[in-house]
């Protein structure tokens, strides 16, 4: 047998149907970018990962399936910058009636002064709430990969379910951002009620003094990429560590469940602290993770029923992977 035969007749084994054609976003994508100029190192890296994880071997192609809705949300994210402006116009964009709900709601008085959360941690800031908080907002996207690791090595079915939670999720948060355009606390401090579509992201105040103390443009960098400036409701930055804590609950011992507690409620009062959202935009994307999390639970129980001998206390058991069902394994 010649070796093209060999190559063929794996893949045939690896990829039963159709679902050898999957890793085809991730091929077309960076080819295009790279086609258009972009000369990115993270290209490159998808291109020679991605078909490795799918053609190598049934345990690599079970990560690979794992990993997909994950892959798919970075795809979404690097392509929104062509959609950035669909959908807004300075009239739709939400910014002092959300600081009004949250002057109303959860504002403090001092001096005789009524003032939001945001305006009072502007003037009562400390290094080392600045460092504390800078924490979480520097490490949600390695967290949420670590998490992903975590998972494939207890449970591989576990993995599926994060991984589409978390598409879910950041789908419908981006909706969110066209449909309800909504300001960040920062943008009212430096610029006021008025909407100037053409202002870039910004770390905000409380990241740019961990910039200047680490004195390294860290945040600036990863924040001035951002497409999206009026993308504040609902807060993903919440989102993240909620759902890894519902997801992994029942995987984590004592220890792990204490650190995604304190790291949870970190990101939500770093939100606030660092200016980068008003509390309606935390419980909304609180709102968001625990509407995204029931329904791809609903759809997990329907295409893949939990066996009883596998199912934890609840509704809540763990569904086996979805490799061998819906992805020609």
């Amino acid at each position: 047998m010649t070796p093209a035969a060999r190559l063929v007749g794996h893949l045939r084994d690896l990829w039963p149907g159709w679902g050898i054609l999957s890793p085809l976003p991730f091929v077309a994508w960076p080819v295009y970018c790279l086609v258009r100029g972009e000369a990115r190192w993270e290209l490159l890296v998808v291109l020679v990962v991605v078909p490795l994880l799918a053609f190598t071997s049934q345990a690599s192609k079970k990560l690979f399936v794992g990993l997909y809705p994950i892959g798919l949300v970075g795809l979404f994210y690097d392509a929104m910058r062509f959609f950035k402006g669909v959908g807004l116009t300075p009239g739709r964009v939400h910014l002092c009636d959300l600081r009004s709900v949250d002057l109303s709601l959860f504002g403090v008085t001092e001096g005789g002064t009524r003032e939001t959360l945001q305006d009072w941690f502007q003037r009562h800031h400390t290094a080392f709430l600045d460092a504390w908080c800078s924490v979480p907002y520097g490490t949600f996207i390695f967290v949420s990969i670590a998490f992903a690791a975590f998972l494939y090595r207890k449970k591989l079915g576990a993995l599926e379910r994060y991984g589409w939670c978390f598409l879910a999720l950041n789908i419908a948060g981006f909706a969110t951002h066209h449909l309800y355009p909504a300001a960040p606390p920062w943008y009212y401090h430096a610029h006021g009620c008025v909407v100037d579509l053409a202002t870039r992201a910004s770390e905000g105040p409380g990241l740019a003094r961990v910039d200047a103390a680490l004195g390294v443009r860290y945040f600036g960098g990863l924040y001035g990429r951002s497409n999206d400036v009026f993308g504040a409701m609902p807060s993903l930055h919440i989102a993240y560590p909620l759902l890894i804590a519902l997801e992994g609950w029942r995987h984590f011992g004592a220890r792990l469940r204490a650190a995604i507690v304190i790291y949870t409620a970190t990101m939500a009062f770093a939100a606030v602290y660092l200016d980068h959202h008003w509390v309606v935009d935390v419980l909304a994307g609180m709102a968001y993770c625990l509407v995204a999390q029931a329904g791809v639970r609903r759809v997990f129980s329907r295409l893949v029923p939990v066996k009883p001998d596998s199912a934890g206390p609840g509704p809540t058991g763990d569904a086996p992977p979805l490799a061998e069902s819906v992805a020609g394994g």
